[in-house]
């Protein structure tokens, strides 16, 4: 997360808007139909937002959050600079986006364990007394965790400004050992250090039930001065795997291992994405701070969009051509994008989006065709007390009257995202309507819920944080895909397309013939690494999580399938596909497909699964990713969609 209030920044997509319901991998190797309502909720509460903000984790209780949410991440804990271990301190880091040591040997233990409530703000009434092994923040989280023993809590290590010594700490096995068990000695097993009067072995246990990890950035640049090397890529999967082993020999119960994760194809491609989901319980996909006021004279752009626009006059991130939106993150994610080198392979049913409480923007904005959206500015807009008053970027409780005001409020259908205009100032961020959008995706794409970031920012009626519960917990009807084509922005919801499914019944595929006793392999299930198979008399294991991909044919020494040898059978009935019509305007005439070879022609309007095979213009292609195909998405032409066999 990229903060000038400790705020985040992600990097390039490169994939068409993809609608259409997709497959989650379920970690016995089955395959799950994506959901059409509910999910986990993950919500940020900042160490430092009981200052200014004076929001305490008693708000949490008094507003009515604690209960509507599974995971309460509280952020942030830093890196000793000079042990590489995870270390208190009571220092403030430099706001200086300049400053490449804004963060060497910050910290807060006052706000963590060193600071006295009163009565009148602790989550029970009770004020603290002199003699308590520990107060602050965490005395006050253990409170919480008693009023609602369903929430999970989570210490955050790292973000914007404390990822500076997360290559090093990474570095070798047994600095990874030494920063892992520092940080579980300290936050899981309660071992805080003794400072100002409070702490001590064993003061701090039962508060936290795992760690969240947030490495800004893992193998790229992040805040001035960061350290990063082409070696974190296979480092960042180790330090996970150590976590990970760490927290299970602990005992005493679940500890949960969660990271935030980048959002951007340009910093996604340092990550083993087919290999860190064996160690994380959930990703929380950062996807936001797409656009905001460091882009200082515009164009004016959206902080979040969905999907991408034709109209999006962002300059492409290399060393592919994309630009950001949601839909291509969680694509790059999942289904993987060859033009920057990233696998996929990530389980979606452990991805969850990130949905910002903040909002970025500028001012001396011409209104333009569509309401100030991509057109140039003066500056960023003007900051404001509560959110570090730092051009360009205010909270939500921060622009009542603006942001909740239905005259300044727009919604792009192309990218499926909000934005607010005043006829002179610009803001982007999230409004119920592209709340529920993005609620609509997760639940269509089989997506693990949702991350809030974060709580000081909202109204005292957590405006923002129940629309995205209320979103996230209910039902989505149906799911179709995007507009194709640029539509102009609208005041007033744009009713979706209505959709009508039918399914013929999808026989269990079954070996035929011979004598291989693993199940045969199946186009549309999902596998996790160690997954046995039988396909064409011959036994396959897989070395990682895959989705679609043969066999036969993805089979070797870099490949994901190892050959065990002949079993002698193995042979996959076909699944019927189901199929789909969707009532929407009419798309443009498009050439008439012609078959080639053994497959049918791929033809527009037809809803394909994971390992389908058509032809195409003398080619055959594969499926990679369930969708509804329209004009314009031959397989030649989006190859996150299609492989040419």
């Amino acid at each position: 997360m990229r903060r000038s209030i400790r705020l985040a920044a992600v990097g390039a997509a490169a994939l068409l808007a993809i609608g259409g319901a997709a497959v989650a991998a379920l970690s016995n190797g089955t395959a799950q139909a994506a959901t059409t309502t509910g999910g986990v909720k993950f919500a940020y509460f900042t160490q430092w937002g009981i200052y200014l903000n004076a929001f305490y984790p008693k708000n949490l209780d008094t507003e009515g959050i604690a209960g509507k949410i599974d995971y309460l991440v509280y952020a942030f804990e830093n890196i000793d600079p000079t042990n590489k271990t995870c270390f208190e301190a009571d220092s403030a880091a430099s706001q200086d986006e300049n400053n490449p040591n804004a963060g060497d040997g910050a910290g807060d233990s006052f706000a963590d364990y060193g600071k006295s409530y009163g009565a009148d703000i602790s989550v029970d009434g009770v004020a603290d007394t002199f003699n308590q092994p520990i107060v602050g923040n965490f005395n006050q989280l253990k409170k919480l965790k008693a009023k609602y023993p369903n929430l999970k809590i989570l210490v955050s290590i790292g973000g914007w400004t404390y990822s500076k010594y997360f290559s090093d700490a990474a570095a070798t096995d047994a600095s990874r050992k030494k920063f892992v068990s520092s940080c579980i000695d300290m936050f899981i097993k309660g071992n805080l250090p003794s400072r100002n009067g409070y702490g001590g072995p064993g003061t701090g246990a039962g508060i936290f039930d795992g760690v969240d990890l947030d490495w800004e950035y893992v193998g790229a640049a992040g805040h001035t001065g960061n350290h990063f090397t082409a070696a974190d890529m296979q480092n960042y999967t180790a330090l996970l795997a150590e976590f990970r082993t760490e927290l299970d020999a602990v005992g005493g119960g679940k500890k949960y291992l969660t990271a935030a994760v980048p959002a951007g194809q340009d910093k996604i491609m340092h990550v083993e994405t087919n290999k860190v989901g064996q160690y994380l319980d959930y990703a929380n996909a950062m996807t936001y701070d797409m656009h905001g006021g460091w882009e200082a004279t515009g164009p004016t752009n959206l902080q979040d969009p969905l999907y991408n626009s034709p109209s999006d006059p962002m300059t492409p991130v290399p060393p592919g051509n994309g630009k950001y939106s949601i839909d291509s993150a969680v694509k790059a994610w999942t289904v993987g994008d060859s033009s920057y080198g990233i696998p996929g392979g990530f389980p979606a049913n452990k991805l969850t989006i990130g949905y910002p409480f903040y909002y970025r923007g500028w001012t001396g904005v011409a209104a333009g065709a569509n309401h100030g959206l991509y057109m140039p500015a003066s500056g960023p807009a003007a900051g404001h007390p509560l959110s570090g008053s730092v051009a360009g970027v205010s909270f939500y409780k921060e622009l009542t009257g603006f942001v909740d005001n239905p005259s300044d409020t727009f919604f792009d259908p192309t990218t499926k995202s909000a934005y607010f205009y005043d006829g002179t100032t610009f803001w982007g961020g999230d409004s119920k309507q592209s709340i529920q959008a993005r609620a609509d995706y997760q639940h269509c794409n089989g997506l693990a819920g949702a991350m809030m970031y974060s709580l000081e920012a909202l109204d005292p009626q957590a405006t923002l944080f129940n629309a995205v519960v209320n979103s996230v917990n209910g039902g989505t009807a149906g799911c179709s895909s995007p507009s194709p084509t640029p539509t102009s922005t609208t005041r007033s919801p744009s009713p979706s397309p209505t959709t009508t499914r039918t399914t013929s019944p999808s026989p269990t595929p079954t070996g035929t013939g011979g004598t291989c006793t693993a199940p045969a392999w199946v186009a549309s299930t999902a596998y996790v690494g160690g997954t046995t198979v039988s396909y064409n008399g011959h036994t396959y294991t897989s070395k990682w999580w895959t989705q679609g991909e043969q066999p036969d044919t993805h089979s070797g020494p870099n490949d994901v399938w190892v050959d065990k040898g002949s079993c002698g059978g193995g042979t996959t009935s076909p699944t019927p596909s189901p199929t789909r019509t969707t009532t929407s305007p009419s798309p443009s005439p498009s050439p008439t497909p012609t078959s080639t070879g053994a497959y049918p022609a791929w033809a527009p309007n037809h809803a394909y699964t994971v390992g389908d095979r058509v032809s195409y213009a003398g080619k055959n292609y594969q499926c990679l990713q369930s969708h509804t195909s329209l004009v314009g998405w031959e397989p030649p032409n989006v190859p996150a969609l299609w492989k040419a066999l």
